[in-house]
């Protein structure tokens, strides 16, 4: 086996795809808004949800490896897996967000002196929250 082969061997030996620029660039997209999202859940007004999942988008299309771990993570796996399958939200992840942009509303409505910022921000909160709200819940599996 010469050097190009030995660069190309995947960890068990097996041949491994040679790395392209679009999955190094997925890979980076991937970890960066992880890094974002991770940040965002303790920074206030920075969308947490919004980072992980396209955390989880980049990672599919660069490392099944970091995509199954995102997947069974205890914290993000449901979020992930829910919006997987068919684009859903789960009803406590829609108060929670609905509660967050209330407070965030009410923050600015204090501290922002130009009500024109104010109105846009409501406006598009508003209609974030629309948006979300017309999402499908996942169905819930009672037990017997």
């Amino acid at each position: 086996m010469n050097r190009q082969q030995a660069l190309v061997r995947g960890e068990h030996g097996a041949a491994a795809a040679p790395i392209s620029r679009w999955r190094i660039a997925w890979l980076l997209l991937a970890g960066l808004s992880f890094a974002v999202g991770i940040v965002a859940l303790v920074i206030p007004g920075i969308p947490t949800t919004e980072f992980i999942l396209l955390s989880a988008f980049a990672a599919s299309k660069s490392s099944p490896r970091f995509h199954r771990w995102l997947c069974q993570h205890r914290l993000f796996g449901p979020l992930i897996r829910n919006w997987e399958n068919g684009g859903l939200v789960s009803r406590r992840a829609k108060l929670s967000a609905s509660l967050a942009l209330s407070v965030c509303l009410v923050v600015m409505a204090l501290v922002v002196s130009h009500r024109w910022v104010v109105v846009l921000a409501a406006l598009g909160m508003t209609a974030g929250a629309i948006w979300l709200w017309r999402r499908p819940e996942p169905q819930v599996v009672a037990a017997d």
